[in-house]
């Protein structure tokens, strides 16, 4: 199917269309007590069916919220398209959320019947009940330690879907119906944005920006129905939404569930999915465990190891039939002696193509998975474009920029350097914002907040517009850059750098614990938690040197002078972090105030 074939159909339509067409194939494993267990497009529809004729029974009318906290699984799909089916509107919740920010999202996005997973997400949900006049009814997945629950409203997966069932034989056609009258103008999901700076947004998200953003995504990765992917990445965000429901569903693609997030190492080299979306953190995860795994090895290995490096880094944005013989032999004994090896690690060695998304990524982590092999590309979009609006082809990698627009996405840059898109795939607005809705859309035009330069179509994010520093010399600063420069060691876990009117450039450090720890095993030095880590004078000396190296790549003005280490790790329930990792730099500066000030006596 081309892609610009794709069905004019809602997502729930066309899992409808894949049960006709192709039965028996399976739409979705999920690995259960160590065994992949397959669900075909027949056994997905008809879950789906009967979950949503049992929300029918709940009460959900058209156009009613349902909400799910969950980490991905089987379920969360499936009461995703049920909820199509019965023609409601989904509203996914960071698992990782605490009551607090779960109460907030399904009160503001009007939430009427939530799915939790099990007992540890249904009691935050009890927890805040009282503040959620709409909510009616509960849903739980797995029912582990709940036996002596009786609050009123609470039910069972199993039991919905039974009622549904039970629906289906009552009133055959019932469900078809639903789908037959469901257009692709309504509201099919609300994606609540990360909420850095303040209370997130809730962005609606029509059948038609999914079916519009859908082609663009699956012909620039080159997509076909013989991929698959691993779904790990929170549902509730647009770009696991992506690449777990919008390309897989139109193209008929088979999605892996693995048993946790925990697992994801471990799941990931055993389903060897050909595309894999990473956000930055997790690229810089497997870069660490690299670099751990390889300060376990002998001295001839971690040799070797270098020489590879350095033989083939020259040769990583090229495309492979473009080498000349002697390279092409060359990269053949680095793969075969420590490429693949690595590779399997991963368990990235069938993987066709890679993203990063989600927020930017160090330019030296990319150019390490693409030195041993792996094909990163680094692609941009947001929750109000429906996911991906820019992106590299494989085989045309532009280092340090995240490629050209996608098909039927229009960019321009404003005056101010800010990037417009325009096209299909542009949210309906916020919910319940009327006003942030009509600062975002101007003349058809999103505002997308972002600092881009564009050369010869390539698009290179500069920054978030609301983060450009301007230094007391009047020098206008990226923190993004110089953080990202800083944070391609595997030592450094995170950076938040200062320089708002202040006479030079700072910053606070969060070490990685895991390589850090094993750095300081290797040098026969003690410690015993992450305090204790940070006060190591050894310790200090070893971030010194990263943030050197990563000077000698930045301009002089752009340059860390001093540095302190963050005491601990930041925390999302600290309210320092959002669900999706990113810094809340306000509430980072206003706790840190006295370290940050100590930088500049």
């Amino acid at each position: 199917m081309a892609t610009t074939d794709l069905p004019e159909l809602t997502l729930a339509q066309m899992l409808r269309e894949n049960a006709r067409r192709r039965p028996d194939a399976t739409a979705l494993r999920q690995k259960e007590y160590g065994i992949w267990q397959p669900l075909s497009w027949t056994e997905y529809y008809r879950r789906a069916r009967h979950f949503a004729l049992g929300l029918r029974e709940l009460g959900l009318e058209h156009g009613g919220h349902f909400g799910v906290l969950s980490e991905n699984r089987v379920e969360w799909v499936i009461g995703q398209l049920g909820c199509g089916i019965a023609r409601g509107v989904t509203v996914g919740v960071y698992p990782t959320s605490p009551a607090g920010e779960v109460g907030y999202v399904l009160g503001h996005g009007d939430v009427e019947i939530v799915l939790c997973e099990d007992q540890e997400q249904t009691d935050k949900v009890l927890e805040v009940r009282d503040q959620l006049p709409k909510l009616r009814q509960v849903i739980v997945i797995d029912t582990r330690g709940m036996k002596h629950y009786d609050e009123p409203g609470l039910t069972t997966l199993a039991e919905v879907e039974r009622l549904g069932e039970e629906q289906d034989r009552m009133t055959p056609g019932r469900a078809e119906q639903l789908l037959d009258e469901q257009s692709l103008d309504e509201i099919g999901l609300i994606i609540y944005t990360s909420g850095s700076t303040g209370r997130p947004k809730g962005a609606m998200i029509s059948y038609r920006n999914i079916r519009e953003a859908a082609p663009g995504i699956i012909e620039r990765l080159g997509m076909n129905e013989h991929d698959s992917v691993l779904s790990y990445l929170p549902l509730c965000h647009v770009a696991e939404q992506a690449t777990t429901n919008f390309a897989p569903v139109y193209l008929g693609m088979m999605v892996n569930f693995g048993e946790s997030l925990r697992t994801v190492q471990q799941d990931l080299q055993e389903v060897a999915p050909t595309v894999f979306l990473g956000v930055p953190r997790i690229w810089e995860k497997l870069h660490s465990a690299i670099h751990i795994r390889m300060l376990d090895s002998g001295w001839l290995r971690r040799g070797i190891y270098q020489r590879a490096l350095q033989l083939c880094g020259p040769m990583r944005n090229r495309a492979r039939s473009d080498l000349r013989f002697r390279e092409k032999l060359a990269y053949g004994l680095c793969y075969w002696l420590v490429f693949r090896a690595l590779q399997n690690f991963t368990g990235l060695r069938r993987c066709r193509v890679a993203i990063s998304g989600a927020a930017p990524i160090a330019p030296d982590v990319i150019a390490f998975f693409r030195t041993i092999g792996i094909e990163l590309l680094e692609v941009y979009g947001q929750t109000e474009t429906t996911g991906m609006v820019t992106g590299h082809y494989p085989g045309r990698f532009v280092p340090g920029t995240v490629g050209e627009a996608t098909l039927g996405a229009e960019l321009e840059v404003a005056d101010d350097g800010e990037l417009l898109v325009r096209g299909g795939m542009v949210f309906e607005g916020y919910y319940r914002n009327e006003q942030a809705t009509a600062k975002t859309i101007v003349d058809g035009w999103l505002y997308t907040g972002d600092v881009v330069e564009r050369r010869d179509g390539q698009i290179r994010i500069v920054d978030r517009k609301k983060d450009i520093m301007i230094t007391a010399g009047g020098k206008n600063l990226s923190p993004s850059e110089i953080e990202h420069a800083i944070k391609a060691s595997p030592y450094i876990k995170e950076c938040i750098v200062i320089g708002e009117q202040r006479k030079y450039v700072a910053a606070l450090v969060q070490i990685d614990f895991d390589t850090v720890a094993k750095w300081t095993e290797e040098k026969g030095l003690a410690y015993t938690t992450f305090r204790s880590l940070v006060e190591n004078d050894r310790v200090r000396e070893l971030v010194d040197g990263e943030i050197d190296r990563a000077n000698r790549e930045l301009p002089p003005v752009a340059q860390v002078r001093r540095f302190a280490l963050l005491p601990k790790e930041l925390d999302h329930d600290d309210d320092e972090v959002t669900a999706t990792m990113k810094i809340r730099r306000a509430n980072i500066h206003e706790k840190y105030a006295g370290l940050i000030e100590s930088l500049y006596e």
